[in-house]
C-alpha cells in the first residue's frame, strides 16, 4: 500500500497531530490490517459512512476512487448507492451518485 501524506500535506503544520493520526494510523496500520478486512471492504464501508453522513465534498471524491482502485466496479458502486439511499436518504444518494458517475465515466 502506498503510505498517504495527505494529512501532513494538507494540516500538517497547522495540526500536525491530526495529520500524524490520519496518515500513520489510519491510513498506515488501520488500512495495511487487510488480513482483518480487504481493502475492497474497507472502501465499501468508507464509502457508505461517508454518504451516510452527507459528506460529499473531495473525501467523498477520494474514496470513491479509492474503491474503484481497490476492485469495486460501476456496477457494484451504483448498487450500493441504490441499496444506500433506503436507508441514508435519497438526497445523499443522489449527491454521491454524481461523484461515482464522475469517476466512473469511460
Amino acid at each position: 500500500m502506498e503510505k498517504v501524506t495527505a494529512g501532513h500535506d494538507a494540516l500538517g503544520d497547522f495540526a500536525p497531530k491530526f495529520a500524524e493520526l490520519n496518515d500513520d494510523v489510519l491510513f498506515g496500520q488501520v488500512w495495511s490490517r487487510e488480513d482483518k478486512l480487504s481493502a475492497r471492504d474497507r472502501s465499501m464501508i468508507t464509502v457508505t459512512a461517508l454518504v451516510a453522513s452527507g459528506i460529499a465534498d473531495s473525501s467523498l471524491k477520494h474514496h470513491i476512487q479509492k474503491a474503484k482502485d481497490n476492485g469495486i466496479t460501476k456496477d457494484e458502486m451504483a448498487e450500493l448507492l441504490t441499496h444506500l439511499a433506503f436507508y441514508a436518504g435519497w438526497p445523499k444518494a443522489w449527491a454521491a451518485f454524481y461523484v461515482a458517475k464522475e469517476i466512473y465515466k469511460e
